[in-house]
């Protein structure tokens, strides 16, 4: 690491530590020329990953878009904040673990469907509604139906949320 002070190329490392609640690493250089100490902060570089919507068009992911959709869906439903970030948090890590440039909004709705689904199953059928796009009464009742049989044969799935 050049140094800010007099530019000369090395330093030695005095203290690390984790910093933004985990997000980067903060280190405490000391220059091994002028001996003068500065701080430097290591971020992971994110690859852009391009969602490839139903039209063709690409759009860089947007984690916040993601988490408005699922507000939406959790809207006036027992699922506090912290339970849609992380779900934002997981389809995110999902997507960047798939180490593709590119994926499919419709891998990035059945990630989210699958999650969603053992959270609340109303927001669940909220989303897949908007998601799948329900053109009459019978695909939604498809959806439920197959919401019904899903929950009745995972016996260790309770069908009330537990409370607190």
């Amino acid at each position: 690491m050049r140094c800010p002070f007099c530019a000369f190329p090395e330093s030695k490392v005095i203290d690390s530590r984790a910093a933004e609640e985990g997000v980067s690493i903060r280190r405490r250089r000391e220059c091994l020329q002028c001996q003068r100490r500065f701080t430097t902060y290591e971020v992971v570089e994110k690859v852009p990953v391009m969602v490839v919507k139903k039209d063709g068009r690409r759009e860089t992911f947007d984690k916040a878009k993601l988490q408005a959709g699922l507000m939406r869906a959790c809207e006036k439903r027992p699922v506090s904040l912290q339970e849609i970030e992380e779900l934002a948090n997981q389809v995110e890590r999902d997507i960047y673990n798939t180490m593709e440039r590119e994926i499919s909004s419709r891998e990035i709705g059945e990630r989210v469907m699958n999650l969603l689904q053992d959270v609340d199953p109303v927001a669940y059928v909220r989303f897949a509604s908007v998601y799948r796009q329900f053109t009459d009464l019978h695909n939604f009742k498809d959806e439920l139906e197959s919401l019904l049989l899903r929950r009745q044969q995972e016996p260790s799935k309770s069908n009330e949320r537990p409370k607190g």
